[in-house]
C-alpha cells in the first residue's frame, strides 16, 4: 500500500457519502484508509434538568465506558450502512476521544488526504460548511476533500 487517507465518520448521511468516496479513492490509490470516529465525554445533567438522566459522579468510569461503547456502536453502524457487503480490507476503523476537528487534523498530519462530510442542511445553510469540516479545511497539513 502507498499513502494514507483519513476520513471522518459521525453517522450523518454526508459522512456516509464521504466514507464511500474515500474508500473508492483509497482503492484507486492502493492507499490505507483510516475511518475515524471521535467522541467526547459530556457530563450528564444534575437532577432536575428536563430530559436528562442524573448519574452519580462516583460512576465516572461507568460514564466514560458508556460513552465509548456508544461511539463504537455508532462507528460500527456507519460502516455497516456505508458498506452493506462488508468493509474494504484496507479500511482501519478507529475511535478517538477528543474534539472532532482537532483530532482529524492531528490524525491526518502524516496522511496524503483527509475527507470529511459537509453536513449540508438545505437552503442558504447548505452553502455553509459545518464547524468540523471548516476546521479541517483551514488547519490540515494535507489535501482536504469536503464531500
Amino acid at each position: 500500500m502507498s499513502g494514507t487517507i483519513v476520513v471522518g465518520v459521525d453517522g450523518s448521511p454526508s459522512s456516509g457519502a464521504a466514507l464511500r468516496w474515500a474508500a473508492s479513492e483509497a482503492a484507486l490509490r492502493s492507499a490505507r484508509l483510516i475511518a475515524l470516529h471521535t467522541w467526547s465525554y459530556i457530563p450528564l445533567a444534575a437532577v432536575g434538568d428536563p430530559g436528562m438522566i442524573a448519574m452519580p459522579s462516583a460512576d465516572l468510569p461507568g460514564q466514560l465506558e458508556a460513552e465509548q461503547t456508544a461511539a463504537q456502536v455508532e462507528l460500527d453502524s456507519a460502516l455497516a450502512e456505508a458498506f452493506p457487503d462488508g468493509t474494504p480490507a484496507e479500511l482501519e476503523a478507529r475511535l478517538a476521544e477528543g474534539d472532532a476537528g482537532e483530532t482529524l487534523v492531528a490524525e491526518a498530519a502524516d496522511a496524503d488526504l483527509v475527507v470529511v462530510g459537509s453536513r449540508g442542511r438545505g437552503g442558504l445553510a447548505a452553502t455553509l460548511l459545518g464547524s468540523v469540516s471548516g476546521h479541517v479545511l483551514h488547519n490540515a497539513q494535507c489535501a482536504v476533500v469536503v464531500d
